[in-house]
């Protein structure tokens, strides 16, 4: 994934406010880490598919609105994604009639928002089969027997391709997390 600079950034949402076709971009920069700290605090897919899109439309009505005051443009768009959670909370709870704080999760770590991007990008980079049997086993929440039908595989291969992609992230994960001083190796 390219790495902006804040100059860069700054020119990409000029550009979206003068052309909202332009917004696309700053979607694809920002989607993983918006979509890890939703789903990290609706737990449903659907749900985090939803809110995730709707940050995204309240971005792209609001971009005008925008303005440079230190923060970047990913802050503004995790405080609306934290407004939205909000919303759907309050209104969750007004549907079930608990209490408000009932609904919400504790505030994510941003460190844990970045490492689940981060899965996010790396499964991405694996070989197809790999890729598709680690979404719809964990995205998905399918069986190992129902991804099995729906490939065309044996369980034994699923599970193989299971094991071969989670170790593969595993290794690539290690490589690029820097271990902290006095962390046993394991």
């Amino acid at each position: 994934m390219k790495v902006f600079t804040e100059t860069e950034e700054r020119e990409l949402i000029d550009a979206a406010k003068q052309d909202p076709s332009r917004f696309g971009e700053l979607y694809e920069r920002h989607f993983e880490r918006v979509y890890a700290y939703v789903s990290r605090r609706v737990g449903e897919r659907g749900a985090a598919e939803d809110v995730t899109s709707e940050v995204f439309h309240h971005a792209l009505a609001n971009l005008s609105k925008f303005e440079w005051r230190g923060a970047p443009f990913g802050a503004w768009l995790m405080r609306i994604a934290a407004n939205a959670l909000a919303d759907r909370w309050r209104r969750l709870s007004r549907e079930h009639g608990t209490e408000s704080g009932e609904c919400a999760s504790p505030e994510p770590n941003p460190e844990e928002i970045e490492v689940r991007a981060q899965l996010f990008r790396l499964v991405e980079t694996l070989p197809e089969d790999q890729r598709r049997v680690l979404q719809l086993r964990f995205a998905h929440e399918k069986s190992v027997r129902e991804i099995a039908q729906e490939l065309g595989k044996t369980e034994g291969a699923v599970k193989q391709l299971q094991f071969r992609g989670l170790a593969a992230l595993r290794a690539e994960v290690s490589k690029q997390t820097p271990r902290k001083s006095g962390e046993a190796h394991g």
